[in-house]
């Protein structure tokens, strides 16, 4: 298995590289009100809506710094819609200095997840090349309920746009 990693402060992280969509310079989310600070808001992707998640605010209690190596990992994942459909969804991940690839089997040591319904997101953890790299499980990154909003939008079919008219008064 192939990793991307990455770090939030002075902690690494991964995610499995199959998962990756694109790597892209930090963007700016249109915000979306009310919603928790791990998710600032929603960016357009290849003409897709695609939400954003800040893991510092799910890793480290505060956002993101805007740095040079701050970026945008996105990634897709399957989810049930309703049960008994499944569809991609897929989520932009915003992270610091997103460093290189690696190979989980070159690891020295493995431990499994340790995880509460609060962590639900972290996965194993690895220990490549005298480093201690932490899994991130992307389908856990956002509330249950939200992800099966994401993919029954997604199941959606695409013709089913609507269309602002415009009314015009006869003269």
């Amino acid at each position: 298995m192939q990793l991307l990693t990455f770090s939030i402060g002075t902690e690494h992280y991964a995610i499995e590289s199959r998962q990756v969509i694109e790597v892209l310079p930090s963007v700016i989310p249109r915000p979306i009100p009310r919603m928790p600070p791990f998710l600032p808001g929603i960016f357009t992707h290849r003409g897709r809506l695609v939400p954003l998640v800040d893991l510092g605010w799910l890793l480290a209690d505060h956002p993101l710094q805007q740095r040079l190596s701050t970026r945008v990992i996105v990634v897709e994942f399957v989810a049930s819609a309703d049960g008994t459909q499944s569809q991609a969804v897929r989520l932009g991940v915003k992270a610091e200095n997103v460093l290189s690839l690696c190979s989980a089997p070159a690891a020295e040591a493995v431990l499994p997840p340790l995880q509460t319904t609060e962590t639900a997101c972290l996965g194993r953890c690895f220990r490549i090349q005298g480093q201690t790299i932490q899994m991130i499980v992307v389908e856990h990154l956002l509330p249950p309920a939200m992800v099966a909003t994401l993919a029954a939008l997604a199941a959606a079919p695409s013709n089913t746009t609507h269309r602002a008219t415009r009314h015009v008064a006869p003269s």
